[in-house]
Parts: structure tokens; C-alpha cells; sequence
């Protein structure tokens, strides 16, 4: 891997404010408004619910969820493209009152908007680190076979239209959100060791870009 020094881009985008309430009040009925029906069925699990890419507008429900955090974010992803996540993760790196960590395949992410509390690798046996989830300030999980880019997530999917804008893509991809304790706390796990094994392989250089001047006055 490159040594290559990479700046690090700065965000100073707010975690929580009163226009986006914190998972502590979540529910997954709150996801009912990124569905093509806007609203889950009466035998939706309590605790797990699904979303499908070029149907659901996945990119909403994950913004959705990390525009809520507030106290930590483990995730591992493979394939990692989306401006719009990655400016909300870069805000969470900047809050000290959040913790974040994060894991990224190595053949999949360069180390442009990395931060040391992002490792970059491969899997305990040298293999794509292929696990696409994470957990958020502990409360809620997400996991399945959507990376982050926008094709991964079906970005700008209109749900009332008939027919989507030229142009839109999306690949045949999952997203599950779950709630249910026992399975956070055995993903949580797994993404601690995850974490670990790629954090002790090389790690490129990261230099964090000075904040930007605030405006005059």
C-alpha cells in the first residue's frame, strides 16, 4: 500500500440538531417514509426490517441514520463513494463527543478523507474485507450488500414516479436495519475484530487539512 501523505478534507457538519432528532428516540417505523409504500405492513418484524435498492431509497435510510448519531459509529464498508455519507462521517470525526471507527477494504478506498479513526486492509487471511454494516450509538445495526456509492444505493430514486430520470442506476442490492440487542452486540463485536486485524497491517499517512477560515464579519 501507498505512504503517499493525503489530506484529509474537514467537515463541520452538525451530528444532532432539533431538525434531526438522535437515535435515542428511533423506532423503525420511522424508515416507513424511504419505502415505496411509505409504510411497513401489519406483520413487519418488530426489530428488523428491509430495504431494496432501485425500489426503496436506501441512500435516505442511511442518511437517515448517521445524521442521528450521536454518541458512536463502527462500521466496516466495502466500496466507499458517497460524498453526502462521508461529509456527515467526517462531522461525527470532528465531535469529540462521538466515537468513530471505521474499516475499509484495501482494494476498494484510497485514502483521501481518512482519519485515524479509519484503518485500511484486508481480511485476517488476506482477502477483500467484504462486510458492508455497522452500528450506531449502539442502538441500531445495518448490514447487507449495499455499498456506498451511488448505483450501491440507487441515489436520487424517485418513489412516486412511474418511470426514474435518465441517467438513474441502481444496482440489485439490500439493506437490513435492525434493532434487536443480542445481534448488535455479536455485529459490534465482529466489527471490533475486523477493525483490529486491518489496523494491524499498514496504514498509509494521513495529514488533517486546516479547518476553514470562518467568513468576515
Amino acid at each position: 500500500m501507498s505512504t503517499a501523505t493525503t489530506t484529509m478534507p474537514v467537515s463541520t457538519a452538525a451530528t444532532t440538531t432539533p431538525d434531526h432528532p438522535s437515535l435515542q428516540h428511533f423506532t423503525l417505523d420511522d424508515l416507513a417514509v424511504y419505502t415505496a409504500e411509505k409504510a411497513f405492513g401489519p406483520t413487519a418484524s418488530a426489530d428488523f426490517r428491509v430495504f431494496y435498492v432501485g425500489r426503496d431509497d436506501v441512500h435516505g435510510v442511511l442518511m437517515h441514520l448517521y445524521t442521528r448519531v450521536s454518541l458512536s459509529v463502527k462500521m466496516n464498508m466495502f466500496g466507499y463513494d458517497d460524498d453526502d455519507l462521508n461529509t456527515v462521517l467526517m462531522g461525527l470525526v470532528q465531535n469529540p463527543s462521538v466515537m468513530v471507527q471505521v474499516t475499509l477494504d484495501k482494494s476498494q478506498s484510497d485514502a483521501a478523507g481518512c482519519a485515524n479513526d479509519f484503518v485500511i486492509g484486508e481480511s485476517a487471511t488476506s482477502q477483500i474485507s467484504h462486510t458492508k454494516g455497522g452500528v450506531l450509538d449502539g442502538i441500531v445495526a445495518f448490514e447487507g450488500s449495499t455499498n456506498w456509492s451511488s448505483s450501491g444505493e440507487g441515489t436520487g430514486i424517485n418513489l412516486t414516479a412511474a418511470k426514474q430520470n435518465p441517467g438513474f442506476k441502481a444496482q440489485n442490492n439490500t439493506l437490513a436495519v435492525y434493532t434487536n440487542t443480542y445481534e448488535i452486540a455479536k455485529f459490534a463485536a465482529r466489527l471490533d475484530y475486523e477493525h483490529a486485524v486491518a489496523a494491524a497491517q499498514p496504514q498509509p499517512s494521513f495529514t488533517a487539512a486546516a479547518p476553514a477560515a470562518p467568513p468576515a464579519s
